[in-house]
């Protein structure tokens, strides 16, 4: 069987929910999409139907999208397309979600300002041990450890 990939234009219609799990961030949204069409009647644009997606995203992209994306904010969001077929109370529901393998603002509505964030061990993710056990041992320099990250690492 072959994934369906898409790439869906549209809003951010909750906040992002993100948790910290043993194999890394994962977050998810639900995400609207409205068809938009020429209303000849009327000559101007016109709302069609809303559908909405839950988004899913892990590790890295889980993360960005927490510090990042807020309720209402314009987005194109890409990824692997899950319909999903349930039965509850004896009445069977679809959804569809999409796992996220990249989410952007979309810059057709709006701007943006893209930071870049570094990973690995620079000075500004590590922080001060105190004192050792046995001054003794000192040798009158700091000792750091590493910071763990949202993202585990």
């Amino acid at each position: 069987m072959s994934d369906t990939w898409v790439t869906l234009v549209g809003n951010a219609a909750t906040g992002v929910d993100y948790r910290d799990t043993a194999a890394g961030g994962v977050a998810r949204f639900r995400f609207a999409v409205t068809a938009r069409f020429w209303d000849r009647q009327k000559e101007s644009w016109a709302d069609g139907h809303s559908s909405f997606y839950t988004v899913w995203a892990r590790r890295s992209l889980a993360t960005n999208l927490a510090g990042s994306v807020s309720i209402g904010e314009p987005l194109l969001v890409h990824g692997r397309l899950r319909v999903r077929d349930e039965e509850k109370d004896g009445r069977r529901r679809f959804s569809a979600d999409i796992d996220a393998l990249a989410v952007g603002h979309d810059m057709t509505r709006g701007t943006s300002a893209f930071r870049r964030v570094v990973r690995g061990d620079a000075p500004l993710t590590r922080r001060p041990v105190t004192e050792p056990d046995n001054p003794a041992d000192s040798h009158g320099d700091l000792s750091t450890e590493p910071v763990r990250t949202g993202d585990g690492r």
